[in-house]
């Protein structure tokens, strides 16, 4: 079992999104009580021809293992050579492969939940993987239930991968057809947890500690994988892990607190060195800072104003501003009542 289950240990884990997961945002879930880490994907071509652009999507930090490079693709063993040589550049925890990617593009290449639908292709792609790199790493993968609510065969999926050698399954509760839309089905997830002796890791419509302990206690599951409710707000690790340890919640996390956090984050992006220049970072931010105004009073105004910022400069007057107009002064910000963000 990979030591992250052992122990009774009930893992929380950061689910891989593209153009959200990179190697500031996961710091940040990490600091914040994510216990595992996944890479955005990243495609085996783009490896196997060395594209520095995709390489990047693999960096990580020390601090933030266990931490997994997740793959997607269709040509077993070319997939098998570009996780050996992400193994050899970076020397990930465990390699992971995307079953379960509902976005056009992927699909129309043959990858991600199009493999759902070709049991047979998928299942020479996991066992060509696990075979390329024998007992350097492990080899997990994420899926979803099915390609459509005809055709929901997750639990045979879960089977087949265990088959294959892989050593621990992510399973969303959506079919591909759902893409984001819907509830996931927490009856299937369990169905598969319950079809293997690997462990299944939960994924869909968490978004807070009692939502977390609720599906440990009703399902076989092992782990949660935690997704669109970290992108606006992170500290739901945080809750988690407290909410499974005593059954309390921890205090609402303030504006403050929230700003602080925003702030940080942009600040980190912009030294991390990925874009040419500041503005490109604040560009590359905007859709991170939309997602963080779910959790912030006048969100209206807020994404009117993040829609446009360029510097970081300007972000922390919205910042000030606004905290001094919410907070020191008392004053409510609510949608139609002011505008004290737009002039800023």
């Amino acid at each position: 079992m990979l030591p992250w289950f052992q122990n009774g240990r009930f893992p929380l884990y950061l689910a891989p999104m593209a153009g959200v997961t990179d190697l500031i945002f996961r710091r940040l879930c990490k600091e914040l009580g994510a216990d595992v880490m996944v890479t955005e994907f990243v495609s085996a071509e783009g490896i196997m021809q060395a594209d520095e652009r995709t390489r990047i999507y693999t960096e990580f930090d020390d601090d933030q293992r266990p931490v997994g490079v997740q793959l997607f693709g269709a040509d077993g063993p070319r997939m098998g050579e570009a996780a050996l040589r992400i193994i050899e550049w970076k020397q990930p925890d465990f390699i992971d492969i995307n079953f379960g990617c509902p976005v056009k593009k992927v699909v129309a290449k043959n990858g991600g939940s199009s493999l759902l639908k070709d049991c047979p292709t998928l299942a020479h792609v996991a066992s060509s993987i696990v075979k390329a790199v024998g007992s350097q790493v492990p080899v997990t993968a994420k899926i979803r239930i099915g390609w459509d609510q005809s055709h929901i065969n997750g639990p045979e999926i879960c089977r087949t991968l265990e088959d294959c050698g892989i050593q621990a399954i992510a399973v969303h509760g959506r079919t591909r057809a759902q893409g984001y839309s819907g509830e996931a089905d927490w009856g299937i997830i369990d169905q598969c947890s319950h079809s293997v002796s690997v462990p299944v890791i939960g994924n869909g419509d968490i978004s807070s500690g009692a939502d977390v302990a609720h599906r440990r206690n009703t399902t076989g599951i092992k782990g949660v994988m935690i997704g669109r409710a970290a992108m606006s707000s992170p500290w739901v690790f945080r809750e988690a892990r407290q909410y499974l340890e005593n059954a309390t919640i921890p205090p609402t996390v303030s504006d403050e607190e929230r700003w602080e956090l925003i702030l940080r984050h942009t600040r980190l992006l912009i030294e991390w060195g990925k874009f040419p220049s500041e503005r490109h970072a604040m560009q590359s931010m905007r859709s991170r800072l939309m997602a963080y105004t779910r959790g912030l009073r006048g969100g209206k105004f807020l994404r009117q104003r993040f829609g446009t910022v360029s510097s970081l400069a300007e972000l922390e007057e919205i910042a000030a501003a606004y905290l001094a107009n919410t907070v020191s002064s008392g004053i409510e910000v609510s949608d139609g009542t002011i505008d004290l963000l737009a002039g800023v």
